[in-house]
C-alpha cells in the first residue's frame, strides 16, 4: 500500500468528504486505513461492573484506502504517489511537485 501510518490524508468520498486527518493504522489485507476523527460512529455500552461506566461512545471505523488521498507536506495538496529508486533506496514522490513525501 502507498499509504503509511502517520501520513496526512484527505477524504475523497463519503459522509466526511473534504476532511483531513492523520492515519493511525493501516490494514493491508482488507485495503483499509483508520483515520483519526473521521468515519465516527456511536456505540452504546453497558456498565461493566463497578469500574467501567456505560454510555454512548464514539468509535472510529476504518475507511477504504481508495477513498483517501495523501496530502503532500510541501505543496499541501491531495496527490497521487509514485516511487523513485535512488542510491538503492525506494522513496515516495508527490506527482504534483515531484518532492519526496518521506
Amino acid at each position: 500500500m502507498k499509504i503509511k501510518t502517520g501520513d496526512q490524508v484527505e477524504i475523497l468520498l463519503g459522509k466526511d468528504k473534504g476532511k483531513k486527518g492523520s492515519v493511525e493504522k493501516v490494514f493491508p489485507p482488507s485495503g483499509t486505513v483508520l483515520v483519526g476523527g473521521v468515519n465516527l460512529y456511536k456505540k452504546h455500552k453497558k456498565p461493566q461492573g463497578k469500574t467501567l461506566q456505560g454510555g454512548i461512545i464514539d468509535i472510529a471505523k476504518p475507511i477504504l484506502a481508495s477513498s483517501v488521498a495523501i496530502v503532500c507536506p510541501k505543496c499541501k495538496l491531495p496527490t497521487k504517489v509514485s516511487y523513485k529508486i535512488s542510491n538503492g533506496t525506494k522513496e515516495r514522490i508527490c506527482k504534483k511537485c515531484n518532492q519526496s513525501i518521506g
